[in-house]
């Protein structure tokens, strides 16, 4: 870790343009994926994201010295960019791509974008939720901190900035785990993935959405990061169907009648 990133944290937050979670998914008329030409915006659990990077600075002004949010996605997915710096980033990658991406083409391309900060201003943590509610893959972060032989904290439901007489060197991230808490701690560069209960998304205000659209945006495109061999699909999707409809039940009068019934249906 560079001297600089002590009290000097830039933070880069990965953010995902995604089918809304409000609209119902409809199977593509090719069978091979879901229809896109509907209401679209911000993973949820990447909105949790921006949020903590946004309060993290917010609790140590000192500590914070900027926000970077980073998306991967064609033209359209300038908005999701332009949401978080509304919701207070201060400036904003886009790398240009067309169709899906696989995780782990996601993690070379954000490991990349960390690499290329080294050349002016360091990125020190990560923050990203924790999935996309499209694919639910969970992936990316844990991807992310491998390539960059980084330690990670997942599924984080707090966040604070710690460090004896040097704050912001050191990260304590609370995990929920099967019948409790745990707390972990580390020095940065760290990878954080975030949890639903970790915070709740503020709105965008109208003069904060004007202010995003003057703030800085930098394209790439994959040939620019030297990647087009890695973002090639490594799976194919054959098909995809809508679940089969669910059936109406019946009543029984006994345990009797219920064992018959279900060795009619083959299930015992």
């Amino acid at each position: 870790m560079r001297a600089s990133l002590v009290n000097q944290l830039r933070v880069l937050v990965p953010v995902k343009r995604t089918i809304d979670y409000a609209v119902k998914i409809r199977v593509a008329s090719d069978g091979k994926g879901v229809d896109q030409n509907v209401q679209h915006s911000m993973n949820p659990f990447d909105e949790i994201a921006v949020e903590e990077a946004v309060r993290l600075r917010e609790r140590n002004k000192e500590a914070v010295k900027k926000i970077t949010a980073v998306t991967i996605g064609p033209a359209k997915a300038q908005d999701t960019l332009r949401t978080a710096l509304a919701m207070g980033a201060d400036d904003a990658i886009h790398v240009t791509h067309e169709g899906a991406i696989e995780p782990l083409a996601v993690s070379k391309i954000l490991r990349a974008i960390v690499e290329k900060s080294k050349e002016d201003d360091e990125i020190g943590l990560v923050i990203l939720g924790k999935q996309a509610i499209d694919d639910d893959a969970s992936q990316t972060g844990q991807m992310l901190a491998g390539l960059l032989n980084w330690p990670q904290a997942t599924f984080a439901s707090k966040v604070e900035l710690s460090g004896k007489g040097e704050k912001g060197d050191k990260v304590q991230v609370t995990r929920e785990i099967d019948g409790g808490l745990a707390v972990v701690e580390s020095q940065v560069p760290l990878i954080v993935t975030t949890d639903l209960r970790l915070n709740e998304p503020r709105y965008a205000s109208l003069p904060n959405i004007m202010k995003a659209k003057k703030k800085p945006l930098k394209k790439f495109s994959i040939a620019d990061l030297g990647l087009e061999k890695e973002v090639a699909a490594r799976t194919e999707t054959l098909k995809v169907a809508d679940p089969p409809k669910r059936q109406g039940g019946s009543k029984v009068e006994n345990v009797d009648e219920l064992i018959s019934k279900l060795k009619e249906k083959g299930a015992i």
